[in-house]
């Protein structure tokens, strides 16, 4: 069996005569986000954009005949589940996606729980009762709200209350959608905003809370469209299609609010009639790109921006006009002693950081306050990672925290002693809710495999950093993990604004030398 060059999705649904739903959706999406598409057609539909008629079923072995046969040569990455015509196919489904998940654990399982049609009609009489099982095996399920409270035995209007209801069905992980009804519990007719609960697994290894399971919501402004029949079925595809390229749920569920959102913008306007969602490409373009609504960022949403790191700085397209070749950055040295502080502070560069670990809390004063003494003479930017206390008791130029820290560290105290913020963020859902704190710069990482850290699940590689500096505002943007001399200039390449190296300067025959070399290669000499 030769290796697909595409990563594979397998849809499980309904076929949409008029090609607005169904299968044709999720063909047309998969296609568009670059995935392979299988499809194994559950009911044949007799629909148009005004009523649905008929669903007729297609036989159980049938479609275990298909399954069987396409295992041998195209195994899925991702199963996205649409329609389920009767409770014949949901047994069947429910065993054979139980011995195919034993056969290869890493497959996982999309549900769109398709129960009404948009133009009315419902498309089974399945119970919930009925597909407890099958729920077993899923690993993130997208009802709207309406396809939300069915599932939910709460009958809640609230959203959380919901979500903790269908998770408690077995699944992994709920996405509520919001544009059929609540934004955040309440109706609010200018802006949806989708609702993920997730379980948190070993691949979250940025984790931002200790709980077992953790919220994501993203709000963005209401298309004014009625082209959006498909759209749930192209949530869910979209969804899978992300996963299957390997994003986290977080990441994947941020990407598919943005391509929903572009689909939608390309009708806005337009109500001549019930019209098909309009698949587009994978997106890039800021606009569609969702606001992050968390706690963090409702506590902080008037805290005004932390202060910069005093550099002009290019636009994040490095073939563009604007370029202006003013001074950047430049190369990010993260050290972890006193002894690595000497040797470099001489050498010319715009910014050091001090990552200390496993010191007593004494000795994690001391050694901090001497690095602020040590760095005053130099015009370098001197930042302690985590121990934000002792940054700002003893003056240090700014502190750095990870994602994990947002949840616990009082940022406005840091803003308050006038000390700059750098903040760690893995893919784009962490990038935009830290983006909208304002801090003095952003780090993305890891680029590559790191010798420092596990980052599994979290490598984000050059092409998707590239794609994140599309996000990007006036922020500077570092680059991490697994950077060498050799890796430099195809990171460089993006626009970023600085590369952090650790191991490279560190574990160099030369350090200096090694120094010296990163600065050529980001033109500083």
């Amino acid at each position: 069996m030769t290796k697909p060059n595409k990563p594979i999705i397998w849809t499980i649904s309904g076929s949409d005569c008029s090609g607005g739903a169904g299968i044709a959706a999720d063909i047309k999406t998969g296609h568009a986000l670059g995935v392979e598409v299988c499809h194994l057609t559950t009911a044949n539909t007799v629909q148009n954009s005004e009523k649905l008629v008929s669903i007729n079923p297609v036989d159980v072995d049938i479609l275990s005949q298909q399954a069987e046969l396409l295992l041998t040569d195209k195994m899925p990455n991702v199963i996205k589940v649409g329609l389920l015509a009767n409770i014949e196919q949901v047994k069947w489904l429910s065993v054979w996606l139980s011995e195919v998940k034993e056969r290869n654990s890493s497959i996982k399982v999309v549900y769109d729980p398709v129960g009404q049609a948009s133009v009315g009609g419902k498309f089974s009489h399945l119970s919930v009762s009925d597909l407890r099982l099958f729920l077993k095996m899923v690993d993130v399920i997208t009802p709207n709200s309406h396809e939300a409270q069915w599932l939910a035995t709460s009958k809640s209007i609230e959203v959380k209350a919901l979500a903790v209801d269908i998770m408690k069905l077995g699944v992994n992980s709920v996405i509520i959608k919001g544009g059929h009804a609540f934004t955040e519990g309440a109706s609010n007719e200018d802006f949806c905003t989708d609702y993920c609960l997730h379980t948190l697994t070993d691949d979250d290894s940025s984790k931002m809370s200790e709980d077992e399971t953790i919220e994501y919501a993203l709000r963005s402004a209401k298309v004014d469209t009625n082209y959006s029949h498909g759209g749930g079925c192209s949530f869910a595809s979209a969804l899978a299609a992300f996963i299957a390229h390997g994003h986290l749920v977080r990441d994947a569920f941020t990407l598919t609010k943005a391509f929903i959102n572009q689909g939608l913008s390309k009708n806005a306007g337009k109500h001549d009639h019930y019209g098909a969602f309009e698949q587009t490409y994978c997106p890039t373009e800021k606009s569609f790109f969702p606001t992050v609504s968390s706690s963090i960022n409702h506590k902080y949403r008037k805290l005004a921006a932390f202060k910069s790191l005093g550099l002009k700085r290019q636009t994040h397209n490095p073939n563009s006009m604007n370029n202006t070749g003013e001074q950047k950055l430049g190369l990010y040295p993260v050290i972890d002693s006193l002894y690595w502080l000497k040797r470099l502070l001489p050498l010319g560069l715009q910014i050091i950081q001090l990552r200390i670990k496993n010191k007593t809390e004494a000795e994690l004063d001391a050694i901090i306050a001497e690095a602020v003494e040590l760095a005053k003479p130099y015009q370098t930017r001197l930042f302690i990672n985590d121990y934000w206390q002792l940054a700002i008791k003893h003056g240090a130029y700014g502190v750095h925290i990870g994602q994990e820290d947002l949840q616990t560290t009082p940022i406005e105290q840091i803003h308050k002693a006038g000390i700059r913020l750098g903040i760690s963020t893995h893919g784009c859902y962490e990038f935009l809710l830290a983006q909208q704190l304002k801090p003095s710069y952003l780090a993305i990482g890891a680029i590559y495999p790191t010798k420092t850290k596990n980052m599994t699940g979290q490598i984000q590689g050059v092409a998707n950093l590239a794609e994140l500096l599309n996000l990007a505002t006036d922020i500077p943007v570092v680059a991490i993990g697994g950077i060498n001399h050799e890796r430099a200039p195809e990171v460089l390449a993006t626009g970023v604004d600085s590369i952090a190296v650790v191991t490279g300067i560190t574990e160099a025959e030369s350090p200096e030398e090694s120094v010296r070399l990163f600065q050529k290669l980001l033109g500083h000499t």
